[in-house]
């Protein structure tokens, strides 16, 4: 589904509105499919060092091209979903992209050049759509992990997701800055009526729709044997938290990943999907740490 970009003002009158709408069925899906829509796939995987790593992405089966982009760096991954329609969406989210391997290149990970480099391609995204009337009202979601040797730093704008699998047991590390999150979170929502809220695809932070963004940023200790999912909402809405936990844990992570794939779009496709699925076979083995994040 189409993704929207609210501003803070008008994100708040909304959720005052919406409170009554609790559970409201979704609005129907306009038709969208070509009769034989071609699948942008990608299939990889690396190793560096002890950290190991695959990805997908796919137009999913209904939009008719691939608006996410793979952050795929030195230590560096992530997903960057794009909006602002077909041209808005793909510039957002490959600038978002190229950004950011442009300006990490060859640093050491650091919290703080996490967010100087966010900030500038925020700044030069917004640029662009200011003097390209085209690209009016791009935006993308930004969520990557930036690996050091002991902890794993994450930078969030918007809702996609990063998760930890430790244990056997899910966590969302990361907080989705979404009209319905924020509902949830102030328990006018239910998981469940979110899930199919007609408004879950407003998000209410996005790179490159302001001149400057609020970029959350987690830092998680490394524990060998973790294993991180970074997604966008085409895969993460298209299955429960359940179905979602046994693909990502399965032990073959080439096979995970396929899985998770087949499964959302068995489910509907209903977005373009993209996942980054991490194995880190090293941490510093720093001892019995839960899956708890520290927001920087």
């Amino acid at each position: 589904m189409r993704k929207f970009h609210l501003k803070d003002s008008v994100a708040r009158r909304l959720m005052g509105v919406s409170s009554g709408e609790a559970g409201a069925p979704d609005s129907p899906l306009e038709p969208v499919a070509p009769e034989h829509a071609e699948e942008a796939a990608e299939t990889a995987a690396t190793e560096r060092g002890k950290l190991r790593a695959v990805w997908r992405t796919d137009v999913g089966r209904i939009r008719r091209s691939n608006q996410d982009a793979l952050i795929l760096g030195d230590r560096l991954w992530g997903v960057a979903d794009g909006m602002g329609g077909h041209n808005g969406g793909e510039t957002a989210s490959q600038g978002l992209r190229d950004g950011l391997l442009r300006e990490l290149a060859g640093q050491e990970p650091d919290v703080g050049l996490f967010e100087k480099a966010v900030q500038k391609i925020n700044l030069e995204l917004w640029e662009q759509q200011e003097k390209d009337a085209s690209l009016t009202g791009m935006g993308t979601t930004l969520t990557a992990l930036w690996a050091d040797r002991e902890s794993m730093l994450l930078a969030q704008v918007g809702d996609s997701r990063a998760y930890l699998i430790r244990d056997g047991a899910l966590t969302q590390v990361t907080s989705d800055h979404s009209m319905v999150a924020d509902m949830v979170r102030r328990g006018v929502l239910t998981e469940e009526q979110a899930a199919c809220h007609p408004m879950r695809n407003y998000i209410t932070r996005a790179v490159g729709t302001e001149e400057t963004i609020d970029v959350d940023q987690y830092t998680v200790p490394r524990n060998a044997g973790d294993r991180w999912l970074i997604c966008s909402d085409g895969l993460y809405g298209q299955m429960s938290k359940d179905r979602l936990t046994e693909l990502a844990a399965m032990e073959n992570l080439e096979e995970a990943a396929d899985l998770l794939m087949a499964a959302a779009l068995d489910n509907g496709g209903k977005d373009n999907i993209s996942l980054v699925l991490l194995q880190d076979d090293a941490g510093p083995e720093i001892g019995d740490h839960q899956p708890e994040v520290a927001e920087s």
